[in-house]
């Protein structure tokens, strides 16, 4: 009978916790890799250069590949022989190696979890409680697949209870388009078809910790009926044209992932969750030998990709910026911004809303006159760093703000993560703004652009605080400008164009 030490397995979670914070899975850096060499949508492949470089920066640096380092889901098969050395129970082990995975002092990860999810949504702290799935099987090993899902991605997980009669196909391709950018591709998609609402869910979450095998899988040649729907709905979702970031391009997904279950004959279930840039997720097995050793890339892994700045882009003086500046950009445009921002995402917003309702405005020291907003949430820093990993947020989330931000603020352009939907748009276009995209999934590259970080309001919402950034020739591109052109409406419908007119690219 194996017996498992509580000290192995909580260590064995910390250990695996940390390690794919910084460590993309080799096989996900392999198809990325490819789709690079494969990408001829310049924005894309600048996207992608970014998300390669910020990886092995982040392999060789121990530190997050994203600022949002997840919410923590774990997949156990508990062999029916084993027996446990613990005084904890299997959940509780879980959320001690979460926490101290999590509050590990040089790496910390950003803590995103939050309890009362309805009312006052209070910041756990340390990242728990973890998402826990047991299945119990014969067998005398633990068995444990965990990742470490983020926001942008989870968010944008969807459902349908189908006809028997329906095409799947159908409303995958229909639904895709809707999940705009803010999961940013390229990335998986894990699909999970039958059994009932809840199962389903579950099959496409867990079908997201297998291995990326597309271009294996399309070289052999498919084995059933699953295998065929997979490599035709990874060929179709591709010929979307939604590409990187959804700037448009050949690669939306690296590959796709079913599962299924046997369902009731009047249902057909179907779920479909993306994973991100930041595709984080381990699998171990505790046989009683002691803690788990994951396998640590080497460096030879990565593609040799370093991004570097466009050569044409423009530096903006954040310092000296003004309304006729911002007007003067062009949606497309690449840009290069040196001075102070401020910061500020969901509750920041939610906070400065409430003040003007009850007609106190702005709190003291926060002056948005003729400023940029980033919309973002950083790893707190570690060593001698002025700030953690630092990406940009999904910025529809802050479209219910941005006309009272621009019309009472003074603010005059904003930067996230993604596509703005119709009412940010709305309110970009009327206040004549700009709304400029960073890089989902290149968190550290962007952190290093930041040379000064004060917290100004708010403090007490931890990462969601307002803070004052001086940055150096941080990378963004316009992605609507004052008139309201938008790349993420016309780069996705030029490319999937090209790619009807030329099938060959979609190969």
């Amino acid at each position: 009978m194996t017996v498992i030490a509580q000290s192995d397995f909580i260590q064995s979670i910390q250990d695996a916790l940390q390690h794919i914070s910084y460590f993309h899975p080799v096989d996900y850096i392999t198809a990325l890799g490819d789709a690079y060499e494969k990408e001829q949508s310049p924005a894309a492949k600048d996207a992608i250069a970014q998300i390669l470089t910020n990886s092995r920066m982040c392999a060789e640096g121990h530190r997050p590949i994203c600022q949002d380092t997840g919410i923590v889901v774990v997949f156990l098969k508990v062999g029916m022989n084993v027996q446990w050395d613990a005084t904890m129970s299997v959940t509780d082990m879980v959320n001690e190696g979460v926490r101290r995975a999590y509050m590990q002092a040089d790496n910390v990860l950003r803590a995103s979890i939050v309890s009362d999810p309805a009312f006052t949504r209070k910041n756990t702290r340390d990242n728990t409680p973890a998402v826990v799935h047991y299945e119990i099987v014969p067998g005398d090993t633990v068995d444990v697949q965990l990742a470490a899902k983020g926001g942008g991605s989870e968010n944008k997980s969807k459902f349908v209870m189908l006809n028997p009669s329906d095409s799947i196909v159908d409303w995958v391709l229909k639904t895709v388009p809707t999940m705009g950018a803010g999961w940013c591709p390229p990335g998986m998609l894990g699909i999970g078809i039958g059994g009932t609402a809840e199962k389903a869910m579950l099959l496409a979450k867990e079908s997201l910790m297998g291995h990326i095998d597309m271009t294996q899988l399309k070289a052999r040649g498919p084995h059933n009926k699953i295998e065929e729907l997979r490599i035709e709905l990874f060929d179709k979702v591709n010929a979307l044209g939604i590409g990187a970031q959804g700037l448009g391009g050949l690669s939306t997904v690296l590959d796709v992932k079913i599962l299924d279950y046997p369902t009731h004959a009047a249902s057909k279930p179907v779920a479909m969750i993306p994973n991100c840039a930041a595709t984080r997720h381990a699998h171990f097995t505790l046989d009683g030998s002691g803690v788990a050793q994951l396998p640590t890339p080497k460096l030879s892994d990565w593609p040799n990709v370093t991004w570097h700045p466009d050569r044409n882009a423009k530096h903006v003086n954040l310092d000296t910026l003004t309304p006729a500046e911002v007007q003067s950009w062009k949606a497309g445009d690449r840009l290069l911004l040196n001075g102070k921002l401020l910061t500020g995402r969901d509750a920041a917003h939610k906070r400065i809303a409430d003040l003007y309702a009850s007609g106190q405005g702005l709190p003291p020291g926060v002056d948005f006159t003729n400023r940029m907003i980033y919309y973002v949430g950083p790893v707190d820093p570690v060593r001698d760093e002025v700030v953690g990993p630092a990406g940009p947020t999904t910025a529809t989330r802050m479209d219910k703000f941005t006309e009272m931000m621009l019309a009472k603020t003074g603010l005059i352009a904003m930067i996230g993560k993604a596509e703005r939907g119709p009412v940010g748009l709305e309110a970009i276009r009327k206040h004549k703004a700009a709304y400029l995209m960073a890089i989902g999934g290149a968190a550290y590259l962007v952190s290093k652009a930041i040379r000064s970080s004060r917290c100004v309001a708010f403090e007490e919402l931890g990462m969601e605080a307002i803070y004052e950034f001086e940055v150096a020739d941080m990378p963004v591109t316009v992605a609507v400008d004052a008139e309201g052109h938008n790349v993420h409406e016309s780069g996705p419908a030029e490319w999937a164009k090209k790619i009807r007119e030329l099938p060959v690219l979609a190969g």
